[in-house]
Formats: structure tokens, sequence, C-alpha cells
């Protein structure tokens, strides 16, 4: 059995390593555009600091990245993030500590007093009674009051999904705080049950020694594949009994294949294929991102914490900043400090398209405007990613219900991308691990 994995991020390798652990005797072709894998999962050293391209480690709250990293003989490498991660700050008109238990909230100076009593009401809110998909705003202005959505809400989605409460399914992006409605009959009531039933903390931030590419390596490494990368397929095709991969060097016929390439680039393959799965593919919405990294040898603030994010009412030019030296010290050298400032998103998507000097400036403009600190940073690292995040819009989740009941049209075509069914390194494991498992049968 040949099988073709197209794209070697997060989601094209486990599905991979999973494979290979319940079919040894399969060939496992993979194939990428890019040089080395990973996909956005890359580090980059940089004159003795270390910034990340993309993502920059798991949440522990879910079990499926560190089965994997257990899995693949990779715990050595594991890194927890420092306890300064829990020290988060959101920006408004100036910078505010995010609060972290009910006192700290009704001292925080985010919210008025009837604000607060608003979000407090939330015990009182009837719950929805129809299942129809609606907005991450509509949700919070109904549950927990507008001044709550467009500080705390806004916030929050930026730092995931680069995108706004409007433009979010909350079903597709947030289906917890859905089931705690129609479980419970509210956030609040629900948050209470769920306490009741574990005690257990929300999570570690876990990233590697070295960076998240570390990790990637060490899985290119326990690979047993017939490796292509920086080989683009350009079309995947009808074969004899399978498919036909079409790359710029030549065409290779395989049995099956397991497309986790991104959306946008899985369209342009299945064009000649399928012209209706193809379009599905090429409607979902991507954030566009672009991601500055500077290092400070003689830094000015403390940036002990995990970092900031802006509301859009702050008119700032940049979606947050993280302190990844921080987070994980191992990130710059000791006695420096370093920061990743993420840009664009669907705030501002025409940011993303200044050149680096433009992209330096709008990052170190936003750095003065929130943090004060106004030093020309001595190491400098710019990322743009096109399409950055996927953006689980309103109709999402029928939308991939529909797309899946198409793709199902071609046996042994599988489709399997953070677009889909989760964002997260968490999401993407648990996926692969589960597609391979029904490939392997």
């Amino acid at each position: 059995m040949h099988v073709a994995i197209v794209g070697a991020g997060i989601s094209g390798l486990a599905t991979a390593f999973y494979l290979q652990r319940a079919r040894p005797d399969w060939t496992l072709v993979i194939y990428d555009a890019n040089s080395a894998p990973g996909g956005t999962m890359r580090t980059v050293e940089c004159d003795g600091f270390r910034f990340e391209a993309g993502g920059n480690g798991f949440l522990t709250n879910k079990p499926d990245s560190l089965q994997l990293v257990q899995d693949a003989g990779a715990e050595h490498l594991l890194l927890p993030s420092s306890d300064l991660a829990r020290k988060r700050y959101i920006f408004t008109d100036k910078l505010h500590r995010l609060p972290e238990s009910p006192p700290a909230f009704i001292a925080s100076r985010l919210l008025s007093l009837p604000q607060k009593l608003r979000v407090a009401a939330e015990v009182f809110i009837p719950p929805k009674r129809d299942a129809g998909d609606e907005s991450l705003r509509s949700f919070g202005y109904r549950r927990v009051g507008r001044a709550f959505t467009d500080i705390f809400l806004d916030a929050m989605t930026a730092g995931i999904y680069a995108t706004t409460p409007d433009r979010v399914s909350v079903n597709a992006a947030f289906p917890l705080v859905v089931r705690l409605e129609q479980e419970h009959g509210g956030l609040f009531r629900g948050m209470i049950a769920r306490r009741k039933r574990s005690a257990g903390p929300g999570g570690t931030l876990m990233s590697f020694q070295g960076g998240v590419g570390r990790f990637i390596s060490h899985l290119q490494g326990v690979l047993q594949a017939d490796w292509r990368l920086g080989s683009a397929v350009t079309a995947i095709l009808p074969g004899d009994g399978g498919y036909r991969i079409v790359t710029d060097d030549g065409e290779d016929a395989v049995d099956r294949v397991v497309l986790a390439a991104p959306a946008p680039a899985a369209a342009s393959m299945l064009t000649g294929l399928d012209a209706d799965l193809a379009a599905r593919l090429a409607g979902i919405e991507y954030s566009p991102i672009a991601v500055v990294g500077f290092g400070y040898r003689q830094p000015e603030h403390p940036m002990d914490g995990f970092g900031l994010l802006t509301t859009s009412a702050a008119g700032l030019p940049v979606l947050g900043v993280l302190w990844d030296s921080s987070i994980f010290p191992d990130r710059a050298p000791d006695g420096t400090r370093s920061v990743r400032v993420m840009i664009g998103g669907q705030r501002n998507p025409e940011l993303v398209q200044q050149d680096e000097a433009g992209l330096v400036a709008t990052a170190r403009e936003g750095i003065r405007r929130s943090m004060g600190v106004d030093t020309e940073p001595d190491v400098s690292f710019v990322q743009r990613w096109e399409h950055g995040i996927p953006n689980y819009t309103v109709g999402h989740l029928q939308a991939m219900d529909e797309l899946f009941t198409r793709a199902a049209r071609y046996p042994h075509l599988h489709l399997n991308c953070n677009a889909y069914r989760g964002i997260a390194m968490n999401d993407c494991v648990r996926n692969s691990r589960e597609l391979a498992e029904r490939i392997a049968g």
C-alpha cells in the first residue's frame, strides 16, 4: 500500500506517524513545497535569540499532543512554560492585568460597576432555545453584555483566531461555551458544575527545548518515509485504482492520499479532480498574519508575563505582543529579552502587505504605544503568512459537513488540516490520529 501525505505540517506528520505505527509495512511518501517539514511550526535562530514563526506550543488540558510526544519518544524535549506566563494583560486605553479570579475581576478597572453587574446577571439569562449557529459577538452580547464582549472576548478572539467576535462562529470556534449553555443553562452554572466534577487546572502551556522546530526535526527522524521536500504538488488526479500525484518533477501513482495542505493549496490541487470540492475549499476564509520578533540586549521593560492583547477599540496597529523570553526562558540569552508582535488579522489585513521595514516600524509603534518601549531592538525577525489562521465563520460546521460529504465521493482521498475542525495543535493531532486509525482499519 502506497500512501501519499501531501503537506508536512503537524497534521501531515502526525497522520504519518500513527499510520507508520499501525501499518509498518505500508510505504509513506511525504510531499511538501517547502525544503523543510513543519509548516508554520518553525523555529528561527537569530544571534542567540529563538523566534517561532508560528505557534509556540500546546496546552496540556487535552491529552493529544502530549500523547504524540510520548509515543514519538520526545519527552526529553518538553519545556513547560514559566510561572510568569500566568500574568496576562489587555490593552484598552492603557495596560490592564487580566484578572485571574473573581475577587481580581471585581477589583479590575477594565469594566465599570454597572458593566460588572451585567456580567454577574448572566446567571439569570435564559438559554438560547434553538440550536442555530451565531457569532461570538451575538453570543457574548446575549449572555455577558456588550462591554465584556467588546473587551475580553474581542481581545481573546484576536489572540486565538486573529479575527473579531462578529466574524467567528461560537459553535465552531468555542464549542465548550455553547455546551455550558445547553447543558447547564448558562456559563457560570456550567463552570461551577465542571469545577465540582474536576478540580484540575486548565492545563499548562508546553513547548520544546530549542523551540517547536526541535520537535518537528525529531518527528522527521523517527518517520520512515520517502521524503519529497521541496516538491510542490500541483494536481491530484484519478489513477488506476488510486490517484496520480503530479509535481513539478513528474507523477507518482499511489493507493491513498492524505491531503494535509492548507485549504487554499488543497483547492488548487483538486481543481482538476472536482471543481465543486475545490471551490468549497477555496471558500474557507483565512486571516493574514505577520509575526515580528525583537531581541533586546539591554531591555528597558521587565516583560514579566505572557504578554498583552489589544482590543479593536484601542486602535493600535497590532493584535498583541508575546513576551517570549518570559514564557520560555531559553528563547533569549541570559539578561536579555525577546518579544513577538502579531500584526494584521481581520482587523487590519492590509498591514500584512507591508515590506519588512514597514512591518518592523508597525511592530515598534505597537510596542511603544502599549508598553512604553521605544528602544531600537538589537535583533529583528519577520515572518509573513498570507494564509495565517483559518477563520471559522458563522455556518462553518454545516459547511464542513457538506465539504466532507462531497469529499466522500472519492474513496481513499482524505482531507486533514486545521481549516476544518480545530486549529490548535491538540485538535490537529487528535484529528490526525483518528484519521490514521480509520485508514489503517
